[in-house]
């Protein structure tokens, strides 16, 4: 894995790029153009899930760059022990991939009680070689407290809706405690607060778009992040997140836009399903 951009280690040692490029909403018929101009770009981590319908595009704009970490997803409906290990052999036939770098669980789905069968069947996944890293994503820390307690095994990482006004701070200090990476989805806010005056006063101060501004806000703070852009001006606005710096007072300043639960845009993994 290339070291010319942000990494993070996570809990089982191995080296992940820390901002990635997210497919989500991008067809099938444009996902492999569009995977090949991210990566001249300069990305280096692909996200995926089962249920983009794009692995297929995904898989093709990936071949021959085993210098890529690819991360896919079980969907909820394929939850359970035998039934997550077919989904997964389902997804490498799509990716044309004998293994991926990370598989995640997509959501607890807790009124189903199936997330802890289905995280035992991740956990012989990543010791049969066909997932290098496993973890989950929109997890709550009653789900994570759970399998953990259960296993032992903790996982790499948690993918979460985080973004300037939906911070997750208290889920964050449990990913701290517990070793956890933190991945942002939507982590530009799906760009609903660019015209904030203190986003909008930073990227004149910096020069830089605020889409950069705020994926350097989710760098700084250790996170992991996967903006989604289907141009490529868009993807090099985010991709400049790499090379800028922002000051402890700017950082500040975006932390104070957190509006805690009124700042969710997306589903509550409490009841979604």
């Amino acid at each position: 894995m290339t070291d010319d951009q942000p990494m993070l280690t996570l809990n089982d040692g191995r080296r992940m790029p820390q901002l990635g490029f997210g497919t989500y909403k991008i067809a099938q018929d444009a996902a492999q153009a569009a995977v090949r101009t991210a990566l001249e770009v300069g990305y280096r981590l692909v996200d995926t899930a089962a249920i983009y319908a794009n692995e297929r595009g995904v898989g093709a704009g990936l071949e021959g760059r085993d210098d890529v970490w690819l991360t896919t997803k079980i969907w909820n409906d394929d939850q359970g022990h035998a039934a997550a290990k077919r989904a997964l052999g389902d997804c490498l036939d799509r990716l044309g991939r004998a293994r991926v770098d990370l598989l995640l669980i997509h959501w607890p789905c807790p009124d189903k009680h199936r997330f802890l069968d289905t995280w035992k069947a991740f956990i012989e996944l990543r010791e049969e070689g066909r997932a290098r890293s496993i973890g989950v994503s929109n997890f709550r820390a009653q789900e994570l407290e759970l399998i953990v307690g259960e296993t032992g095994v903790v996982p790499a990482l948690n993918q979460v809706e985080c973004h300037p006004t939906f911070q997750q701070r208290e889920l964050r200090a449990l990913h701290e405690e517990l070793g956890i990476c933190t991945q942002s989805w939507s982590p530009l806010g799906r760009a609903r607060y660019f015209d904030d005056p203190v986003l909008s006063s930073i990227a004149s101060e910096t020069g830089q778009p605020a889409a950069a501004v705020v994926l350097r806000w989710h760098l700084q703070h250790k996170l992991s992040a996967i903006p989604k852009a289907s141009g490529r001006a868009h993807m090099a606005d985010n991709f400049a997140a790499t090379r800028l710096a922002l000051s402890e007072e700017q950082m500040v300043r975006i932390d104070a836009m957190d509006l805690g639960e009124d700042g969710r845009m997306g589903p509550d993994p409490a009841d979604f399903c």
